[in-house]
């Protein structure tokens, strides 16, 4: 073997291992980061599921809306940023599309990112929205349910959503739309009298609690039909108004309900459970 040949060679594999570093640490910086959509839930902390806890210990980056509460955003790892995106209904600090953004704009720089929403993404949270545009741009994301408001709602208060000769069904509904003219089709909602009729539980409708009382009644339902109005639900700051679709629009005139509020209507409302809710906020002694 030459001199030249061999320090050739040498030069050679030093070329290489030098590539072969240059290109893994652009490709490090080039990859794109994962994105969780958790389901934060109602309110109470203690509601999160074992899986979101995890992955939110992992997050470089947390982006949250007006639903997520206090307590739970307490539990976020110091070292991951926050990003409030402030959505309620009708008062939306971000629009949709900005979110959109900047889920993609933090995975795009390779950062372990969690879309905190309240309740659970999957219900009235515009989740395919967001996943079209992760899919958009290549970047792969994850989803972990939440507890619902409904059913949280329903154990704290101890009105059931369904109840055997009561009610057999439910039906979640929104009163917000695209359009703030826009009413729900109420057809769909029609009373079956002398029949079995579903629990109704309205998301983001207290705004449009008349609306919401008129409509239903056009379609039958009887003015004395039960309703409750459930604020800040499962927190130590929830708040119970019942009354009937005929005077709840009064009802509620005579409260100050600031926090987000759930509505259920049906008579299952009738039907409350006797629960001990400080049972939730206790230690079993006798454990």
């Amino acid at each position: 073997m030459s001199v030249l040949s061999y320090f050739s060679g040498i030069e050679n594999v030093w070329l290489n291992k030098l590539v072969t570093k240059l290109t893994s640490s652009n490709t490090r910086s080039a990859k794109s980061g994962s994105v969780y959509i958790i389901g934060a839930g109602p309110g109470d902390a203690e509601l999160i599921t074992v899986k979101a806890q995890r992955l939110i210990n992992t997050a470089d980056v947390v982006l949250y809306d007006w639903l997520v509460s206090d307590d739970l955003l307490k539990t976020l790892p110091k070292k991951a940023q926050r990003v409030f995106v402030g959505k309620r209904a009708g008062k939306h600090s971000m629009t949709q599309a900005n979110i959109c953004e900047l889920l993609v704009k933090y995975a795009q720089q390779g950062l372990n990112v969690v879309r905190l929403k309240g309740g659970d993404p999957s219900i009235f949270a515009r989740i395919n929205e967001e996943a079209d545009a992760l899919t958009k741009h290549n970047i792969n994301f994850a989803i972990v349910p939440g507890v619902t408001t409904a059913c949280a709602t329903s154990a704290y208060t101890g009105i059931p959503l369904t109840a055997r000769d009561v009610a057999r069904s439910v039906t979640f509904l929104t009163a917000q739309f695209a359009d703030p003219n826009k009413q729900p089709h109420w057809q769909n909602y029609a009373f079956m009298p002398a029949s079995n009729n579903p629990t109704l539980v309205v998301y983001m409708g207290l705004s449009r609690l008349k609306m919401l009382s008129n409509g239903l009644q056009s379609v039958g339902w009887p003015s004395n039909t039960p309703i409750a109005l459930i604020e800040n639900a499962t927190t130590t700051k929830q708040k119970v108004i019942t009354s009937t679709l005929e005077l709840i629009v009064n009802e509620h005139a005579k409260h100050d309900l600031q926090g987000p509020t759930l509505i259920m209507i049906g008579e299952v409302i009738n039907h409350k459970m006797a629960i001990s809710p400080e049972l939730l906020n206790s230690v079993n002694i006798n454990a």
